[in-house]
């Protein structure tokens, strides 16, 4: 992708390295600039496992939403969606169950253009250009109110975003807004960086990741298991990307530490 296309938003700045746009570059998209591109290699430098945790994590977000389908769920909301690439929710779930309603959630404009484009023509998904740490702007958006019956389980995805939420945004708390919102049978499916594993080097992640546009903040198995509230995990618990429901695509990890995230999936009662 040229970095100068018209398409790009007015409001982005592609001298300032973005996450969603570090992200797509990790798993092989042309969606990014030369500053994002050359942060990738800065924390590749730091972590070589970056781009396999960044996979893994991508090949937990489908395996999330087979089982949320097999489960029943029709609706989806995905909080922090980032720049789309192959194997997005609404293409998994409506391959799996024609009519499924997504809302994807993102406040980065190059993510949320991207969305758009890819989104047009598709009554059943929509994207909302949205702070996820204002949970009201999302949840009573008109896109959000047109497509997801909150009176029905709702499938909330919070892949890698707990971890850019800073402690002053009470991310216990906006969490809590989403579980509130939801019906019963609603899932709520998360993985967050971790500063248990010594192995990951979390703190050279989190320095080299103050150049970007987003913070980075870990937190311990205790903090992430705070986010899931009153919902019970369904097997095998909180582990980490690899090791939840792995399938015939990939073996988990020899070393669980190599995943880099924590990841579960909760029911609410």
């Amino acid at each position: 992708m040229s970095d100068t296309m018209g398409w790009v938003p007015a409001e982005v700045n592609p001298d300032v390295p973005s996450v969603a746009r570090i992200y797509d570059y990790l798993l092989g998209g042309s969606h990014n600039f030369e500053p994002d591109r050359a942060m990738a290699d800065k924390l590749l430098a730091v972590q070589p496992n970056v781009a396999g945790i960044a996979r893994n994590n991508r090949a937990f977000l489908r395996r999330v939403v087979q089982f949320m389908v097999q489960a029943g769920v029709r609706q989806f909301l995905d909080l922090g969606s980032g720049i789309p690439t192959a194997g997005n929710v609404h293409e998994i779930a409506q391959h799996a169950a024609p009519g499924s309603r997504v809302v994807y959630v993102d406040y980065e404009g190059v993510a949320v253009a991207h969305s758009k484009l890819l989104l047009a023509g598709n009554a059943d998904a929509a994207v909302l250009q949205r702070d996820v740490t204002r949970p009201d702007d999302v949840l009573n958006a008109d896109e959000t109110r047109s497509l997801i019956d909150f009176s029905q389980p709702v499938g909330v995805l919070a892949i890698t975003i707990g971890h850019y939420l800073p402690p002053a945004c009470d991310p216990v708390g906006v969490f809590a807004c989403y579980r509130n919102a939801v019906a019963s049978g609603s899932f709520l499916a998360l993985t967050h960086l971790t500063d248990d594993f010594t192995s990951l080097h979390g703190d050279e992640i989190v320095e080299t990741m103050k150049s970007t546009q987003n913070n980075v903040f870990p937190r311990t198995r205790a903090q992430v298991l705070e986010l899931f509230g009153d919902f019970d995990l369904v097997e095998p618990g909180l582990v980490t990307t690899s090791q939840w429901h792995p399938d015939y695509s990939m073996a988990p990890a020899v070393d669980p530490q190599e995943d880099g995230l924590y990841a579960g999936v909760a029911i609410k009662p």
